[in-house]
Protein backbone atom coordinates (compact mmCIF):
# COMPACT_ATOMS: atom_id res chain seq x y z
CA UNK A 1 0.00 0.00 0.00
CA UNK A 2 1.24 3.53 -0.80
CA UNK A 3 1.82 6.05 1.79
CA UNK A 4 1.03 9.69 0.63
CA UNK A 5 4.84 10.37 0.35
CA UNK A 6 6.12 7.43 -0.15
CA UNK A 7 7.32 5.08 -2.83
CA UNK A 8 5.46 1.68 -4.19
CA UNK A 9 6.73 -1.14 -2.31
CA UNK A 10 8.06 -2.90 -5.10
CA UNK A 11 9.89 0.03 -6.44
CA UNK A 12 11.69 -0.01 -2.90
CA UNK A 13 12.28 -3.58 -3.38
CA UNK A 14 13.72 -2.84 -6.85
CA UNK A 15 16.40 -0.38 -5.11
CA UNK A 16 17.13 -2.99 -2.35
CA UNK A 17 17.76 -5.75 -4.85
CA UNK A 18 20.17 -3.64 -6.80
CA UNK A 19 21.51 -0.82 -4.51
CA UNK A 20 25.27 -2.77 -4.17
CA UNK A 21 25.28 -2.95 -8.34
CA UNK A 22 23.50 0.63 -8.84
CA UNK A 23 26.20 2.23 -5.94
CA UNK A 24 29.10 0.04 -8.27
CA UNK A 25 28.00 1.27 -11.55
CA UNK A 26 25.87 4.36 -11.52
CA UNK A 27 27.35 8.02 -12.46
CA UNK A 28 25.61 10.47 -10.15
CA UNK A 29 26.75 13.56 -11.32
CA UNK A 30 25.72 17.30 -11.89
CA UNK A 31 23.43 16.61 -14.89
CA UNK A 32 21.94 13.68 -13.08
CA UNK A 33 20.86 15.15 -10.13
CA UNK A 34 19.39 17.91 -12.25
CA UNK A 35 17.40 15.88 -14.02
CA UNK A 36 15.71 14.76 -10.45
CA UNK A 37 15.26 18.50 -9.34
CA UNK A 38 13.41 19.38 -12.42
CA UNK A 39 11.35 16.62 -11.70
CA UNK A 40 10.46 18.29 -7.82
CA UNK A 41 12.13 14.64 -6.70
CA UNK A 42 15.14 16.53 -4.55
CA UNK A 43 15.30 20.05 -3.41
CA UNK A 44 18.49 22.24 -3.83
CA UNK A 45 19.83 21.71 -0.41
CA UNK A 46 19.38 17.49 -1.12
CA UNK A 47 21.02 18.38 -4.11
CA UNK A 48 24.11 19.94 -2.55
CA UNK A 49 24.26 17.10 -0.26
CA UNK A 50 24.62 14.73 -2.79
CA UNK A 51 27.10 16.42 -5.20
CA UNK A 52 29.48 17.14 -1.91
CA UNK A 53 30.15 13.89 -1.39
CA UNK A 54 33.55 12.80 -1.98
CA UNK A 55 33.34 9.28 -4.08
CA UNK A 56 31.06 8.52 -6.75
CA UNK A 57 30.14 5.72 -4.29
CA UNK A 58 28.83 8.20 -1.49
CA UNK A 59 26.92 10.16 -4.09
CA UNK A 60 25.08 6.64 -4.78
CA UNK A 61 24.35 5.84 -1.60
CA UNK A 62 23.04 9.30 -0.31
CA UNK A 63 20.45 9.79 -3.44
CA UNK A 64 19.34 6.01 -2.63
CA UNK A 65 18.89 6.39 0.55
CA UNK A 66 16.66 9.48 -0.41
CA UNK A 67 14.85 8.33 -3.11
CA UNK A 68 11.89 5.93 -1.25
CA UNK A 69 11.01 9.04 0.55
CA UNK A 70 10.37 11.20 -2.37
CA UNK A 71 7.08 10.57 -2.93
CA UNK A 72 5.31 7.87 -6.09
CA UNK A 73 7.07 9.06 -8.89
CA UNK A 74 10.54 9.51 -7.40
CA UNK A 75 11.06 5.60 -8.84
CA UNK A 76 9.67 6.59 -12.56
CA UNK A 77 11.98 10.09 -12.24
CA UNK A 78 15.04 8.19 -11.13
CA UNK A 79 14.97 5.69 -14.03
CA UNK A 80 14.10 8.44 -16.52
CA UNK A 81 17.23 10.15 -15.33
CA UNK A 82 19.31 7.17 -16.06
CA UNK A 83 18.16 6.92 -19.45
CA UNK A 84 18.86 10.60 -19.88
CA UNK A 85 22.11 10.14 -18.75
CA UNK A 86 23.11 6.98 -20.92
CA UNK A 87 22.42 4.53 -18.02
CA UNK A 88 20.07 2.49 -19.90
CA UNK A 89 21.28 -1.21 -18.97
CA UNK A 90 20.74 0.03 -15.14
CA UNK A 91 16.96 1.00 -16.23
CA UNK A 92 16.61 -1.72 -17.70
CA UNK A 93 18.12 -3.73 -14.32
CA UNK A 94 15.47 -1.96 -12.60
CA UNK A 95 12.62 -2.33 -14.42
CA UNK A 96 13.27 -6.11 -15.58
CA UNK A 97 11.16 -5.86 -18.49
CA UNK A 98 10.92 -9.23 -20.72
CA UNK A 99 12.74 -7.08 -23.56
CA UNK A 100 15.66 -6.72 -21.48
CA UNK A 101 18.19 -9.36 -23.67
CA UNK A 102 17.16 -7.48 -26.57
CA UNK A 103 17.51 -3.80 -25.65
CA UNK A 104 21.16 -4.73 -24.01
CA UNK A 105 22.30 -6.11 -27.24
CA UNK A 106 21.42 -2.65 -29.27
CA UNK A 107 22.62 -0.75 -26.50
CA UNK A 108 26.14 -2.30 -27.05
CA UNK A 109 26.30 -2.19 -30.95
CA UNK A 110 24.41 1.37 -30.69
CA UNK A 111 27.33 4.54 -31.56
CA UNK A 112 27.34 5.39 -27.96
CA UNK A 113 30.37 7.19 -26.12
CA UNK A 114 33.58 5.42 -26.66
CA UNK A 115 36.12 5.55 -24.27
CA UNK A 116 39.75 6.06 -26.26
CA UNK A 117 43.07 6.50 -25.30
CA UNK A 118 45.08 9.86 -26.91
CA UNK A 119 47.93 7.92 -28.04
CA UNK A 120 48.74 6.26 -31.54
CA UNK A 121 47.28 2.90 -31.00
CA UNK A 122 47.70 0.76 -34.86
CA UNK A 123 44.49 -1.74 -34.32
CA UNK A 124 40.74 -0.27 -34.18
CA UNK A 125 39.69 -0.37 -31.16
CA UNK A 126 36.21 -1.93 -30.53
CA UNK A 127 33.16 0.78 -30.12
CA UNK A 128 31.74 0.43 -26.84
CA UNK A 129 29.84 2.71 -23.71
CA UNK A 130 31.68 4.19 -21.10
CA UNK A 131 28.84 4.78 -18.42
CA UNK A 132 30.91 4.29 -15.07
CA UNK A 133 32.11 7.44 -14.98
CA UNK A 134 31.23 11.37 -13.80
CA UNK A 135 31.57 12.84 -17.07
CA UNK A 136 29.86 15.84 -19.19
CA UNK A 137 26.72 15.24 -21.34
CA UNK A 138 27.73 15.83 -25.40
CA UNK A 139 25.33 18.18 -25.32
CA UNK A 140 25.41 19.34 -21.61
CA UNK A 141 28.50 20.42 -20.70
CA UNK A 142 28.75 21.33 -16.49
CA UNK A 143 27.78 24.98 -16.87
CA UNK A 144 27.58 25.84 -13.23
CA UNK A 145 28.88 29.31 -13.03
CA UNK A 146 31.88 30.11 -11.68
CA UNK A 147 31.71 30.42 -7.81
CA UNK A 148 32.76 33.99 -6.80
CA UNK A 149 35.41 34.74 -4.66
CA UNK A 150 34.61 37.12 -1.41
CA UNK A 151 35.97 40.20 -0.62
CA UNK A 152 37.24 39.24 2.96
CA UNK A 153 38.89 35.85 1.34
CA UNK A 154 40.75 37.82 -0.89
CA UNK A 155 41.93 40.78 1.59
CA UNK A 156 42.85 37.77 4.18
CA UNK A 157 45.31 36.23 1.52
CA UNK A 158 46.51 38.41 -1.34
CA UNK A 159 49.98 38.93 0.52
CA UNK A 160 51.24 35.46 0.27
CA UNK A 161 50.07 35.40 -3.06
CA UNK A 162 50.68 36.14 -6.74
CA UNK A 163 49.19 39.99 -7.69
CA UNK A 164 46.11 38.43 -9.53
CA UNK A 165 43.80 41.87 -9.68
CA UNK A 166 44.31 42.44 -13.49
CA UNK A 167 41.27 42.69 -15.83
CA UNK A 168 41.47 40.63 -17.67
CA UNK A 169 43.17 38.19 -15.09
CA UNK A 170 45.20 37.13 -18.17
CA UNK A 171 45.69 36.06 -22.10
CA UNK A 172 44.39 31.78 -22.61
CA UNK A 173 45.50 29.79 -26.08
CA UNK A 174 44.32 26.25 -26.34
CA UNK A 175 45.64 24.40 -28.72
CA UNK A 176 42.98 21.86 -29.70
CA UNK A 177 43.88 18.49 -32.54
CA UNK A 178 41.15 16.78 -33.63
CA UNK A 179 41.25 15.81 -37.37
CA UNK A 180 44.86 14.42 -38.43
CA UNK A 181 45.93 14.10 -41.71
CA UNK A 182 45.18 9.89 -42.88
CA UNK A 183 48.26 10.49 -45.31
CA UNK A 184 51.42 12.07 -42.90
CA UNK A 185 49.60 10.44 -39.69
CA UNK A 186 47.84 7.16 -40.58
CA UNK A 187 48.46 5.39 -36.77
CA UNK A 188 46.34 8.54 -35.53
CA UNK A 189 42.75 8.60 -35.21
CA UNK A 190 40.41 10.97 -35.01
CA UNK A 191 40.42 12.89 -31.30
CA UNK A 192 36.47 12.52 -31.15
CA UNK A 193 35.05 14.30 -27.75
CA UNK A 194 38.20 17.25 -28.19
CA UNK A 195 35.75 19.74 -29.67
CA UNK A 196 34.27 19.23 -26.11
CA UNK A 197 36.78 19.71 -24.85
CA UNK A 198 38.33 22.76 -26.20
CA UNK A 199 34.70 24.78 -25.64
CA UNK A 200 34.71 23.35 -22.30
CA UNK A 201 38.07 25.45 -21.95
CA UNK A 202 36.92 28.54 -23.54
CA UNK A 203 34.10 28.58 -21.44
CA UNK A 204 35.62 28.39 -18.06
CA UNK A 205 38.49 30.25 -18.73
CA UNK A 206 36.35 33.38 -20.44
CA UNK A 207 34.38 33.49 -17.13
CA UNK A 208 37.67 32.83 -15.15
CA UNK A 209 38.05 36.31 -17.14
CA UNK A 210 40.85 35.43 -19.58
CA UNK A 211 40.96 36.67 -23.05
CA UNK A 212 40.91 33.29 -25.04
CA UNK A 213 42.20 32.03 -28.31
CA UNK A 214 41.25 28.46 -29.56
CA UNK A 215 43.05 27.33 -32.89
CA UNK A 216 41.72 23.70 -34.40
CA UNK A 217 43.80 21.27 -36.21
CA UNK A 218 48.29 22.53 -36.50
CA UNK A 219 50.63 21.13 -37.54
CA UNK A 220 53.89 20.75 -35.39
CA UNK A 221 55.44 23.77 -37.16
CA UNK A 222 51.68 25.60 -36.51
CA UNK A 223 51.90 24.54 -32.95
CA UNK A 224 54.95 26.25 -33.06
CA UNK A 225 54.52 29.61 -35.02
CA UNK A 226 51.05 30.12 -32.73
CA UNK A 227 53.00 29.51 -29.48
CA UNK A 228 55.40 31.76 -30.05
CA UNK A 229 53.05 34.27 -31.53
CA UNK A 230 51.17 34.19 -28.79
CA UNK A 231 54.24 34.57 -26.16
CA UNK A 232 55.01 37.76 -27.54
CA UNK A 233 52.01 39.51 -27.22
CA UNK A 234 52.19 43.10 -25.89
CA UNK A 235 49.05 42.86 -23.47
CA UNK A 236 51.07 40.11 -21.33
CA UNK A 237 52.68 43.08 -19.75
CA UNK A 238 49.69 44.39 -18.69
CA UNK A 239 47.91 41.09 -16.90
CA UNK A 240 48.60 39.14 -14.24
CA UNK A 241 49.20 35.33 -16.12
CA UNK A 242 48.70 33.52 -18.63
CA UNK A 243 47.40 29.80 -19.66
CA UNK A 244 48.12 27.44 -22.10
CA UNK A 245 46.03 24.68 -22.44
CA UNK A 246 47.09 21.29 -25.67
CA UNK A 247 45.04 18.79 -26.58
CA UNK A 248 46.36 16.11 -28.86
CA UNK A 249 47.83 12.62 -29.21
CA UNK A 250 50.81 11.95 -27.47
CA UNK A 251 54.10 10.47 -26.52
CA UNK A 252 56.50 11.21 -23.06
CA UNK A 253 57.74 14.26 -23.29
CA UNK A 254 56.06 15.65 -26.74
CA UNK A 255 52.34 15.88 -28.57
CA UNK A 256 51.51 15.58 -32.02
CA UNK A 257 50.88 17.80 -35.11
CA UNK A 258 47.99 17.11 -36.82
CA UNK A 259 50.72 16.06 -39.87
CA UNK A 260 52.11 13.05 -37.57
CA UNK A 261 55.19 15.27 -36.35
CA UNK A 262 56.32 15.70 -32.64
CA UNK A 263 56.45 18.94 -30.48
CA UNK A 264 58.16 19.11 -27.52
CA UNK A 265 56.61 19.67 -24.40
CA UNK A 266 60.30 21.00 -23.18
CA UNK A 267 60.10 24.01 -25.94
CA UNK A 268 56.80 25.05 -24.96
CA UNK A 269 57.83 25.70 -21.22
CA UNK A 270 61.23 27.21 -22.50
CA UNK A 271 58.93 29.61 -24.58
CA UNK A 272 57.55 31.47 -21.92
CA UNK A 273 60.53 31.06 -19.37
CA UNK A 274 62.13 33.74 -17.79
CA UNK A 275 64.66 34.90 -20.95
CA UNK A 276 62.61 33.94 -23.88
CA UNK A 277 59.13 35.71 -22.29
CA UNK A 278 60.39 38.64 -20.03
CA UNK A 279 56.69 39.88 -20.16
CA UNK A 280 55.56 37.56 -18.00
CA UNK A 281 58.64 37.38 -15.46
CA UNK A 282 57.19 36.42 -11.58
CA UNK A 283 54.02 36.04 -13.19
CA UNK A 284 52.20 32.64 -13.19
CA UNK A 285 51.80 30.60 -16.20
CA UNK A 286 49.60 27.46 -16.17
CA UNK A 287 49.95 24.58 -18.29
CA UNK A 288 47.28 21.66 -18.97
CA UNK A 289 48.06 18.85 -21.10
CA UNK A 290 45.54 16.60 -22.12
CA UNK A 291 47.64 13.68 -24.65
CA UNK A 292 49.06 10.46 -23.63
CA UNK A 293 52.52 9.95 -22.45
CA UNK A 294 52.74 6.60 -23.84
CA UNK A 295 50.99 3.39 -24.92
CA UNK A 296 50.62 1.57 -21.18
CA UNK A 297 46.84 1.10 -20.07
CA UNK A 298 46.44 1.50 -16.50
CA UNK A 299 44.69 -1.75 -15.72
CA UNK A 300 44.72 -0.71 -11.95
CA UNK A 301 45.76 -3.30 -8.86
CA UNK A 302 43.11 -4.35 -6.62
CA UNK A 303 43.33 -2.50 -2.96
CA UNK A 304 44.73 -4.64 -0.62
CA UNK A 305 43.64 -4.34 3.28
CA UNK A 306 45.66 -2.24 5.86
CA UNK A 307 47.11 1.21 6.20
CA UNK A 308 48.35 2.96 2.81
CA UNK A 309 51.95 3.37 3.13
CA UNK A 310 53.33 7.11 3.18
CA UNK A 311 56.78 6.85 4.03
CA UNK A 312 59.35 8.78 2.30
CA UNK A 313 63.08 7.99 1.48
CA UNK A 314 63.50 10.69 4.10
CA UNK A 315 66.97 12.06 2.65
CA UNK A 316 67.53 15.07 0.48
CA UNK A 317 70.13 15.91 -1.80
CA UNK A 318 72.27 19.19 -0.69
CA UNK A 319 72.05 22.02 -3.18
CA UNK A 320 74.63 22.04 -5.84
CA UNK A 321 74.78 26.00 -5.41
CA UNK A 322 75.99 25.44 -1.89
CA UNK A 323 74.59 28.09 -0.36
CA UNK A 324 76.28 30.04 2.48
CA UNK A 325 80.06 30.02 1.33
CA UNK A 326 81.54 32.81 0.89
CA UNK A 327 78.66 34.94 2.55
CA UNK A 328 81.62 36.51 4.35
CA UNK A 329 83.43 37.99 1.91
CA UNK A 330 82.96 41.60 2.04
CA UNK A 331 84.10 42.15 -1.62
CA UNK A 332 81.50 40.35 -2.83
CA UNK A 333 78.54 41.66 -0.64
CA UNK A 334 79.07 45.05 -2.21
CA UNK A 335 78.84 43.71 -5.83
CA UNK A 336 76.01 41.94 -4.97
CA UNK A 337 73.99 44.91 -3.76
CA UNK A 338 75.15 47.08 -7.79
CA UNK A 339 74.08 43.91 -10.01
CA UNK A 340 70.45 43.24 -10.69
CA UNK A 341 68.30 40.74 -8.84
CA UNK A 342 68.49 37.64 -11.37
CA UNK A 343 65.69 35.17 -11.81
CA UNK A 344 66.47 31.06 -12.71
CA UNK A 345 65.92 30.33 -16.34
CA UNK A 346 62.10 28.81 -15.45
CA UNK A 347 60.09 29.92 -12.26
CA UNK A 348 56.62 30.21 -11.67
CA UNK A 349 55.06 27.74 -14.14
CA UNK A 350 52.75 25.03 -12.71
CA UNK A 351 51.77 22.50 -15.46
CA UNK A 352 49.17 19.54 -15.29
CA UNK A 353 49.18 16.27 -17.00
CA UNK A 354 46.03 13.81 -17.79
CA UNK A 355 48.45 11.22 -17.09
CA UNK A 356 51.50 9.51 -15.50
CA UNK A 357 54.47 9.18 -17.68
CA UNK A 358 54.47 6.08 -20.43
CA UNK A 359 50.58 5.33 -19.62
CA UNK A 360 47.63 6.49 -21.84
CA UNK A 361 45.26 9.21 -21.24
CA UNK A 362 41.03 8.33 -21.43
CA UNK A 363 38.57 10.35 -23.61
CA UNK A 364 34.83 9.77 -24.06
CA UNK A 365 34.24 10.34 -27.88
CA UNK A 366 30.79 12.24 -26.88
CA UNK A 367 31.73 13.99 -23.41
CA UNK A 368 35.12 14.65 -23.50
CA UNK A 369 38.35 13.61 -21.76
CA UNK A 370 38.57 13.02 -17.76
CA UNK A 371 41.24 15.12 -16.99
CA UNK A 372 39.39 18.41 -18.47
CA UNK A 373 36.16 17.24 -16.91
CA UNK A 374 37.74 17.40 -13.75
CA UNK A 375 39.61 20.49 -14.44
CA UNK A 376 36.65 22.40 -15.69
CA UNK A 377 34.64 21.04 -12.10
CA UNK A 378 37.17 21.88 -9.81
CA UNK A 379 37.58 25.60 -11.38
CA UNK A 380 34.00 26.14 -11.54
CA UNK A 381 33.32 25.28 -7.34
CA UNK A 382 36.90 25.66 -5.82
CA UNK A 383 38.53 28.20 -7.38
CA UNK A 384 36.89 30.65 -5.38
CA UNK A 385 38.68 29.68 -2.36
CA UNK A 386 41.67 27.18 -3.55
CA UNK A 387 44.63 28.03 -4.79
CA UNK A 388 45.27 25.87 -8.24
CA UNK A 389 47.92 23.51 -6.76
CA UNK A 390 45.39 21.83 -4.29
CA UNK A 391 42.86 22.08 -6.90
CA UNK A 392 44.63 19.91 -8.60
CA UNK A 393 45.36 17.62 -6.07
CA UNK A 394 41.55 17.46 -5.82
CA UNK A 395 41.72 16.66 -9.64
CA UNK A 396 43.76 14.38 -9.04
CA UNK A 397 41.87 12.61 -6.49
CA UNK A 398 38.69 12.72 -8.86
CA UNK A 399 40.78 10.74 -11.46
CA UNK A 400 41.76 8.29 -9.11
CA UNK A 401 38.15 7.35 -8.34
CA UNK A 402 37.22 7.32 -12.28
CA UNK A 403 36.75 3.90 -13.73
CA UNK A 404 35.84 3.24 -17.39
CA UNK A 405 33.14 0.69 -17.91
CA UNK A 406 33.23 -1.31 -21.58
CA UNK A 407 32.49 -4.66 -20.70
CA UNK A 408 34.21 -6.98 -23.13
CA UNK A 409 36.87 -4.68 -23.85
CA UNK A 410 40.40 -3.61 -23.10
CA UNK A 411 39.14 -0.29 -21.52
CA UNK A 412 36.45 -2.00 -19.06
CA UNK A 413 37.33 -0.80 -15.39
CA UNK A 414 40.10 0.95 -17.28
CA UNK A 415 41.86 3.68 -14.91
CA UNK A 416 43.62 6.83 -14.72
CA UNK A 417 46.25 8.67 -12.49
CA UNK A 418 46.86 12.74 -13.42
CA UNK A 419 49.58 14.46 -11.62
CA UNK A 420 51.18 18.40 -11.82
CA UNK A 421 55.02 19.56 -11.67
CA UNK A 422 55.04 23.32 -10.02
CA UNK A 423 58.25 25.62 -10.15
CA UNK A 424 55.12 28.44 -8.21
CA UNK A 425 56.87 30.60 -5.50
CA UNK A 426 53.51 31.92 -4.05
CA UNK A 427 50.16 30.49 -3.69
CA UNK A 428 48.00 30.94 -6.88
CA UNK A 429 44.60 32.00 -6.41
CA UNK A 430 42.49 33.45 -9.05
CA UNK A 431 39.99 34.65 -6.94
CA UNK A 432 37.54 34.80 -9.51
CA UNK A 433 35.06 37.91 -10.30
CA UNK A 434 36.19 39.91 -7.48
CA UNK A 435 38.10 43.42 -8.60
CA UNK A 436 39.45 45.46 -6.36
CA UNK A 437 38.30 49.14 -6.62
CA UNK A 438 40.79 51.55 -5.93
Amino acid sequence: MLGECGMLERDKRGLRKFAVTLCKEMVVDELFVQSLQTDDILTDSMAEGILAEPTSHKRSWRLLSLLPKRGPRAFSSFCSALRDTEQQHLCALLTDSPERDGERQRYVDSPLPLPTQEGTVPAKRARTQESMEMCLDADSPITSPVLPCTPDFYLSHCQQSYNMVSSPRGLALVISNVSFDPCAAPDLDSRKGGEVDEEVLRKVFTELDYIVTVQRDLTAQGMRACIEQFGTRQQHQTVSSCVVCLLSHGVEGAIYGTDGQLLELDWVFEAFDNAHCPLLQNKPKMFFIQACRGEEMDCGVEQSDGPERTQSPGCEQRDAGREGEGDGDTRQMEERGRLRVKLPQRSDMICGFASLKGTAAMRNTKRGSWFIQEVNSALRFRARDTHLSDILVQVNGRIKDREGYAPGTPHHRCKEMSEFTSSLCKDLYLFPKYHPQY
